[in-house]
């Protein structure tokens, strides 16, 4: 039997609909996913045909960020890896999908489905639109195992909630549910889960049906006006993740992962 697909598009009435297929991972990013959304974004930026794009997740949950049992595999017994280069995975896997969502000039609609973790709730903070069901949650999973919040989070989710919230939620990693971020204004819908699907599509073709031209032109006065600088951002937070990515913290909470207990950090 052939191996399923990590990414599924489907194209239809100027709807792009891509989803994440990993389920059995939560949609977790591996490098094959990673590199498939770049194309598949790339694709539908040069389709004409494609007016609107919805990004979504196979399965419970949207995507859990990067797929640690990925990086397990890479490491020693004692969680440390010196070889893998966090800063330069940011670079050519995660802050080119970024930039492209921010830089399109097509409306692009997360439909959150489930919980959005770490690289994964980037992923939503970048889209233009965060259409999300009733169980969909959001963490910033990152100080978890001593990493830096990356893939645009520290420039994205300040500009969207404000700093006290956003900081808050970088440093204590706790878990947004979907009425917390409809309150806190980081989402524009919660649907029943049910019905997520129906109310993305019933956006989706509002969006499409209407002045596509005047839609691009406003999104790239909206990228200048709060998004000028993401790029030099995005390299930034690479740089400091490749040297949380070194840290002793970082090799602790990777061995923490490995053994299922709490971490104890030094602060090295």
């Amino acid at each position: 039997m052939a191996e399923e697909k990590v990414l599924l598009v489907d194209k239809d009435n100027g709807i792009a609909a891509i989803t994440l297929n990993r389920p059995d991972k939560l949609n977790a990013f591996n490098d094959e996913l990673s590199f498939a959304l770049q194309d598949a974004l790339k694709d539908c930026e040069k389709d004409n045909a494609v007016k609107v794009i919805i990004i979504t997740g196979a399965g419970r949950g949207f995507c859990s960020g990067q797929d640690l049992q990925v990086r397990l595999e890479s490491r020693g017994t004692d969680g440390s890896d010196p070889k893998t280069s966090l800063g330069d995975s940011l670079k050519r896997r995660y802050n080119p999908i970024i930039l492209k969502i921010r830089t399109m000039e097509k409306p692009i609609i997360a439909s959150v489905n489930g919980v959005a973790a770490g690289a994964g709730a980037s992923l939503a903070f970048a889209c233009d639109f965060r259409i999300v069901s009733n169980n969909a949650s959001f963490v910033q999973s990152f100080s978890k195992v001593g990493l830096v919040p990356d893939s645009g989070s520290t420039f994205l989710l300040p500009r969207l909630i404000g700093f006290t919230k956003a900081f808050e939620l970088m440093l204590m990693a706790e878990k947004l549910s979907a009425q917390e971020a409809l309150n806190l204004g980081l989402v524009n819908l919660v649907a029943e889960a049910g019905k997520l699907t129906e109310q993305t599509m019933d956006w989706a073709k509002k969006l499409a049906a209407g002045p596509t031209l005047a839609f691009a032109l406003t999104k790239r006065a909206v990228n200048k006006a709060i998004f000028p600088d993401l790029e030099e951002l995005l390299d930034y937070e690479a740089n400091l993740q490749e040297i949380a990515g070194r840290s002793e913290d970082f090799s602790e909470g990777v061995k923490a992962f490995i053994e299922k207990r709490s971490p104890i950090y030094k602060g090295k």
